[in-house]
């Protein structure tokens, strides 16, 4: 089969002859570390692409997308639903009540939230149902008083399904005999863990008519409606369009005042962290020039002999340029293919890890979840050993430019 002088001579340039051990070994090398930028920056990547989508559907599924409230309750919340339900970007509404306190159980004290809900309607806006280890979301019957918390906080409060916790309101009632908190007992009917901490330990469910009477409320009453979108990004400017177009005074509330900072944080430690990255793949690329130059060194009398037979300095350029594109590629495909396999396997290794060593990285207490996700995206991938193949090809410029300025009689003064 034909190849070209260039091609052929540079390929064989590649591979190890006895009086060039060394330079081999360093092209070896180049290749090597061309293969652990790329290979790195694949993995953190998918991490960061995992932590991205964990942000969207998990956290991001469970907070509302939006919120419309009014200052006094809402009456007719169900023809306000269907009013606001006609909006073609609105694809669920749910009514809900929101009460601060204390939880307490024989001398254990934790804050939480309480979102009343109303179990038949509230799976179309959020994905809790999902996330149950014990009890159901249809166990919060009304009037009955029963609370669904996440696993942090019942192993904080020390109790399971079926105890009875205390709820401090964070009003008092006043008596002749002086003010008192307000207090209900709860009994709890289900334990979830969605694998973030700020839910699973500080955020309980209950049902939306036991709350409002919490709050002596008249039936129905509620304090607003929580929105899903098709597109989650839509949801402030939309919310706000909807709130304005109601009759009364309402206002609206959306996902980026409670969480758009973090998911704000984690896309920007993406692009720096694969800027940072890109520099380590850079750097190992541009060792490729260190390889060469010493090759073009080391063969300066096979130049020489190969410029008296007639190659141009043209030819000479092209045969480092494949040599040195050679190392790129193999190391940018090596790279690649073991990228490919640790972003695949990584967050079972991680977890491995932590089982063995007995302890936790992601704490979710520190963290928002308590896991190490991966997300491997082929258009990263892409990017990658594009980006490690165009740097490698650049890498070979100047030595293949200094090669062919080789002049023969001065390459064989010495030889």
């Amino acid at each position: 089969m034909f190849r070209p002088l260039s091609v052929f001579i540079g390929a064989r340039y590649t591979r190890a002859k006895r009086r060039s051990l060394f330079v081999s070994f360093i092209s070896l090398t180049s290749m090597i570390g061309l293969a652990l930028g790329v290979l790195v920056m694949i993995v953190v990547l998918s991490v960061m692409n995992g932590f991205d989508h964990e942000m969207r559907t998990r956290v991001l599924g469970m907070v509302p997308h939006a919120t419309i409230e009014s200052a006094v309750p809402v009456d007719d919340w169900q023809g306000l639903g269907e009013q606001l339900s006609r909006h073609p970007q609105v694809s669920a509404v749910a009514p809900f009540i929101q009460m601060q306190g204390l939880l307490t159980h024989q001398g254990q004290v934790s804050k939480i939230l309480i979102n009343a809900v109303d179990p038949q309607v509230e799976p179309k806006v959020s994905i809790i149902d999902r996330f149950f280890r014990e009890g159901a979301l249809a166990d919060l019957a009304p009037g009955e008083f029963g609370i669904v918390i996440g696993d942090k906080a019942a192993q904080k409060l020390g109790v399971g399904v079926g105890d009875k916790i205390t709820f401090v309101a964070p009003e008092v009632t006043v008596t002749p005999a002086g003010m008192f908190p307000r207090m209900k007992r709860f009994t709890v009917t289900g334990i979830f863990h969605v694998g973030a901490g700020e839910i699973d330990g500080y955020v309980a469910l209950a049902n939306i008519a036991d709350l409002a009477r919490l709050h002596r409320w008249k039936p129905g009453q509620v304090q607003g409606l929580r929105l899903r979108f098709d597109d989650l990004f839509q949801a402030p400017r939309i919310a706000w369009e909807l709130a304005g177009q109601l009759d009364g005074d309402f206002y609206s509330r959306d996902w980026t005042r409670t969480h758009g900072n973090l998911y704000q944080a984690i896309r920007m430690e993406k692009a720096m962290i694969g800027l940072l990255l890109l520099l380590i793949v850079a750097v190992a690329a541009f060792n490729i020039i260190s390889t060469l130059v010493m090759v073009v060194t080391d063969k300066r009398g096979d130049i020489a002999i190969l410029r008296t037979l007639g190659a141009t300095p043209r030819q000479i350029m092209a045969i480092f340029m494949v040599q040195g594109t050679v190392i790129g590629v193999v190391g940018t495909l090596l790279g690649a293919v073991l990228g490919i396999l640790a972003a695949l396997n990584i967050s079972g290794w991680i977890a491995a890890l932590e089982r063995l060593i007995g302890h936790k990285f992601l704490s979710a207490d520190v963290y928002f979840i308590d896991y190490l996700p991966s997300r491997l995206m082929a258009a990263d991938v892409i990017q990658v050993c594009v980006a490690a193949l165009v740097l490698s090809f650049l890498a070979t410029l100047y030595p293949a430019w200094r090669a062919a300025r080789t002049q023969p009689a001065e390459a064989l003064r010495y030889e």
